[in-house]
Order: structure tokens, then C-alpha cells, then sequence
């Protein structure tokens, strides 16, 4: 394929045509479809934000229906009958059936914004500066968010020193037997520990782009805990892993825990439309009119699909225990493969349908296995510290027989990599003993 516009036009930035060396011209359900017609099977989503499948139909009737009856589109903050119509649906299937009272804060349109606002928030809410955030966690690239995430090629891209954020360890990142939250409890406690009193503790409840980390049920209550006690607010950045990723609409769902903000984005609109928000506690919501700007946070077409994609799929427990059977078909096979190469050291992690095939650090199975499988039509990335991770992050709404055939396409892949770098080993083995 002639890929030479992007080469001589477009930043070095970009990074996933490296990954996935095509032109892409369509795509429906979980297909995608190059300029030769080749068809792949979508374990990427557009890294969470297709979780209802590219093109869904029920989605892009409401949308076309919205063009042609002329519906606003750019409207600001403006009131629109489709903002209305999403605040009416996000109360009535999300809030209401909780018995949860939020306030909503329309960003900019990526997930970034939505973490800019937040942290914002918490330190006019609570007059301090410094915010706790997670080893391996990432929150965005905008100044703000890229201080609360942990990744050294993200930070090293900022060009000036990242302040007022306090990194914690995550569950399990010591080790099975060590309890972080003990840990930061202790650093709370101690007025000589040198951790600046933080404003608020920000979380993923399952690490995405970290590794697919999941924290633990009694990790997060004691994390609220500890937030109540010392004054914190919380924060739960679900941008990845909401909106019924993990099996529930919100992935804290059935952990016990209520934040005092929620980021939301990448899959709110259903229909990879950008779109952010903040669900913030009423009593929080100290912003003055204004303080708080952008010219695309009221993105209109993303209103009408995330209105959809709500009365669609989440008025009634029947998708989200879909998701929970596709968990365990996924679950199943992944820890087969486990099984099955026992001399690999492999293991599996994840909730719902995020799930990670995680391959020993220190060398480049994962990213060789991706690439592999991309060669046999599966679109899948690498994620976590040393990109160990494969991770496996299909729609919510992909067909069982699909959903086989690319874990079929993985297993082959994984099966050709491990068998190549065998005999790479055995080679240089050979070699040693000759000399």
C-alpha cells in the first residue's frame, strides 16, 4: 500500500499506521477493511472508544435522522434539544436506578480534558496543590494529566518539569503480599514523610494503556477510606474502562466505592464521536460561570449517539451479562494458552473485556506476537511498561464466532513467535558450545 502522503506530510509523532501499515477504508461491527479489501478482526475498539462497534446502526440512524432534520451541531454550552435529551437519558438510566446525584461538566472533547477539569477542581475544592496518582497509570498528554501519569516516554515529551503530583504504588505493584494502601496510609500519617497534604487521589480501577493492572475490590474501599479520612477527594478516571468495559456501565459499578469525581470519554458517545464529561458532586460544583472554557465541549452528534447508545444497551441488565459471558470465553481461552506453553512464563489479567496475555519483560514477544497476528488480520496492541502486555480489547458487541476466529489468530501467532524465538535460542546455544 502507498503510504508516502503520511511519510512526507505528517508528524513524526503519529504512532499507530506503524503499528497497523495500511490504508483503511471502511469498517462495520468488528471488520476492518483496507484498500485491498482485506478484512481484519478489531481487537484495538480505537483503544476503548468503540465499544458498540464501528458504524453501530442503531447509532448511525439517530445520527443521520439528527443531520437531516438540520439538529445544531456546534452549539457551545448552549441548551440543544440533543444535550437536553442526553441529560434527561443519563439521569434517567444511569443516576436515578443508583440513586446517585452528580453534577455534569461537558470539556473538551478527549478524555484529557475531562482529567484537566477534574484535577482543576479538586485543588480550588480542597485549597491544596498536590494530587496522588498511581505508578503505571496514565490520565492524558495536556500538561495537568500528563503530571498524574506514570509513563517516562509520556513525561519526557513534556519539555518542562511536571509538578504537584505524588506517585503511589498501585495494588500489587510491590508484589502479592505487600499492601500498598498501608503503604500511602503510613505516608498520610507520618507529617515528616515529605508527602504534601494531597487535594484529591486519582484512579483507574483497571489500568489500560499500565498493563491491564486490576486493583482489587478491598484495595479501592480502602483507598475511599483513607480518602474520607484525610480529606481527599476521589477520583475514578474511567475514560478506558467505562462505559461497560469491565461488564458494568461504570467499572466501580460492583466495588463498593462512590466517588467524588468520575472522568468519562472514549466510548460515552458510542459511536467514536469525541465527547467528555465529569460527573462531579453536587456540593463540589464551586466553578464560576466561565472558569472552565472550550470552544467543542458541546459536541451535539455525540449527544444524540451517547443518548442512543444508553437507551440501547443499558436499560435492562441483559447487555452487561453479555459482556460477563464474553469475559469468560476470553478468560477461558487466554488461560488455556497459558496452559498449553508452560516453559513461556505467561499469565493473564483483567475484568470484563479488557484482558491482557502478559509475556516475561525484557524482551519483544508482544509486540513480535501483534504484529503477527496483524499480518493475519487482527488489529491488537501491546500495552504496559515494557509494551509486555497483549491486550485484548474487542467491541462489547462482537459476534461470538468472531471473537473465536481472532483468539484462534492470536494463539497461532503467539504459537509461530514463541516457536521462532526457540530456535533463535537453540542457535545461539549451539554456537556458545562451539566456541
Amino acid at each position: 500500500m502507498d503510504l508516502k502522503i503520511f511519510d512526507r506530510m505528517e508528524s513524526q509523532v503519529r504512532g499507530y499506521i506503524r503499528s497497523f501499515p495500511v490504508i483503511f477504508k471502511q469498517a462495520k461491527g468488528s471488520v476492518l477493511i483496507d484498500e485491498n479489501n482485506k478484512e481484519y478482526i478489531d481487537f484495538f475498539s480505537g483503544a476503548g472508544t468503540l465499544n458498540y462497534g464501528h458504524n453501530n446502526p442503531l447509532l448511525k440512524q439517530k445520527l443521520i435522522e439528527y443531520l437531516e432534520s438540520d439538529g445544531v451541531v456546534h452549539g457551545l454550552d448552549m441548551a440543544t434539544t440533543a444535550k437536553k435529551y442526553f441529560l434527561e437519558t443519563f439521569e434517567r438510566v444511569l443516576l436515578k436506578p443508583r440513586n446517585w446525584r452528580y453534577s455534569l461538566q461537558f470539556t473538551g472533547p478527549t478524555g484529557t480534558n475531562a482529567v484537566e477539569a477534574a484535577l482543576k477542581l479538586a485543588r480550588q475544592v480542597k485549597g491544596r496543590a498536590n494530587v496522588v496518582s498511581f505508578t503505571h497509570g496514565f490520565h492524558g498528554v495536556s500538561a495537568g494529566s500528563l503530571a498524574a501519569t506514570a509513563n517516562a516516554k509520556f513525561r519526557g515529551a513534556a519539555g518542562f518539569p511536571l509538578a504537584n503530583t505524588t506517585f503511589m504504588p498501585y495494588d500489587g505493584y510491590m508484589g502479592p503480599d505487600v499492601n500498598t494502601m498501608a503503604y500511602f496510609e503510613r505516608m498520610l500519617e507520618d507529617p515528616s514523610s515529605g508527602l504534601d497534604k494531597p487535594a484529591a487521589v486519582i484512579v483507574e480501577t483497571v489500568q489500560g494503556e499500565g498493563g491491564v493492572n486490576v486493583a482489587g475490590r478491598n484495595w479501592l474501599k480502602e483507598l475511599e477510606r483513607l480518602c474520607r479520612r484525610h480529606d481527599m477527594l476521589l477520583i475514578v478516571d474511567d475514560i478506558q474502562v467505562g462505559c461497560g468495559r469491565t461488564g458494568n456501565f461504570f467499572s466501580f459499578d460492583a466495588l463498593g466505592i462512590r466517588p467524588d469525581i468520575i472522568t468519562l470519554s472514549k466510548s460515552l458517545s458510542g459511536f467514536g464521536l469525541p465527547m467528555s464529561l465529569v460527573l462531579m458532586k453536587p456540593e463540589l460544583d464551586i466553578w464560576k460561570p466561565g472558569a472552565h472554557s472550550g470552544t467543542f465541549r458541546g459536541n451535539n452528534l455525540a449527544f444524540v449517539t451517547a443518548a442512543q447508545a444508553l437507551d440501547s444497551y443499558w436499560t435492562d441488565d441483559g447487555f452487561a451479562a453479555a459482556i460477563q459471558r464474553k469475559e469468560r470465553l476470553v478468560r477461558d481461552w487466554l488461560e488455556n494458552i497459558v496452559h498449553s506453553y508452560p516453559q513461556a512464563g505467561l499469565s493473564v489479567r483483567g475484568r470484563g473485556l479488557i484482558q491482557g496475555l502478559v509475556l516475561p519483560t525484557g524482551g519483544d514477544a508482544a509486540n513480535r506476537i501483534a504484529r503477527a497476528a496483524f499480518e493475519e488480520g487482527v488489529v491488537i496492541e501491546t500495552s504496559g511498561a515494557q509494551d509486555e502486555v497483549l491486550k485484548v480489547l474487542p467491541a462489547l458487541t462482537i459476534e461470538d464466532d468472531r471473537l473465536m476466529r481472532g483468539l484462534e489468530i492470536i494463539e497461532r501467532s503467539l504459537g509461530r513467535v514463541l516457536a521462532r524465538t526457540d530456535a533463535s535460542a537453540r542457535v545461539l546455544k549451539m554456537g556458545g558450545k562451539s566456541r
